[in-house]
């Protein structure tokens, strides 16, 4: 399932970023809150219970999450998707995948992986601000289900159709959401018309 989030609030921020004047503090924070936005739709099928409660007023039968959610981020533009979600679920755990990518073959390398226990328990959310060759998050994906997670979602800010088609190809039990579908990638593998190198513009780097 591949939903592209078309809100107001999401298109006005995601605009602000794509602008290349816009400093690294204004990027980073709407990149914050397009990521709480995002997680309001991206948790809307998660599954509940019943459990039974005291109001101060008598018994009740209410709802709460049925399985645990893990977001992981892939370092380190991911990062910058975290805290907006994790706002929203307060209790989900945090997992790290470390990948880099070659600049020549366009190729992911892994260099750190970190995850809570139960993965196959869990909802997990892998998070990254581009899908463009879709390199990246195939490498993701297959690093998750390796570890046992049997229920993913990956959610990103802007892709292209090529890495979407990608994952789809490799993993349709996959849900894919993002803020935005872009036209194409350049020839060395850049969203068009994109936001330029996510991570950089986060942390200030370039």
């Amino acid at each position: 399932m591949l939903e592209v989030l078309n809100h107001p609030l999401i298109t006005h921020k995601l605009t602000q970023m794509r602008n290349k004047n816009t400093c690294t503090k204004d990027f980073r924070e709407n990149l914050d809150e397009i990521a709480e936005l995002m997680a309001y739709e991206v948790c809307r099928d998660l599954p509940t219970q019943p459990v039974d409660i005291e109001t101060p007023i008598g018994p009740c039968t209410g709802y709460e999450l049925a399985k645990e959610v893990v977001i992981v981020p892939i370092l380190r533009a991911g990062i910058g998707l975290l805290d907006g979600i994790r706002r929203l679920v307060p209790t989900a755990k945090v997992g790290f995948i470390g990948l880099y990518r070659d600049e020549e073959t366009l190729e992911p390398h892994e260099y750190f992986a970190k995850f809570p226990k139960n993965l196959d328990q869990s909802i997990v959310m892998i998070v990254d601000p581009m899908l463009a060759t879709g390199g990246s998050a195939l490498a993701a994906i297959d690093m998750m289900k390796k570890r046992g997670a049997k229920q993913i979602k990956l959610v990103c800010l802007v892709g292209v159709p090529e890495g979407v088609t990608a994952v789809q190809k490799a993993h349709p039990d996959v849900d894919i959401y993002l803020a935005a579908m872009d036209d194409h990638l350049n020839e060395v593998g850049y969203i068009v018309p994109g936001l330029g190198d996510a991570g950089d513009r986060i942390f200030g780097t370039k």
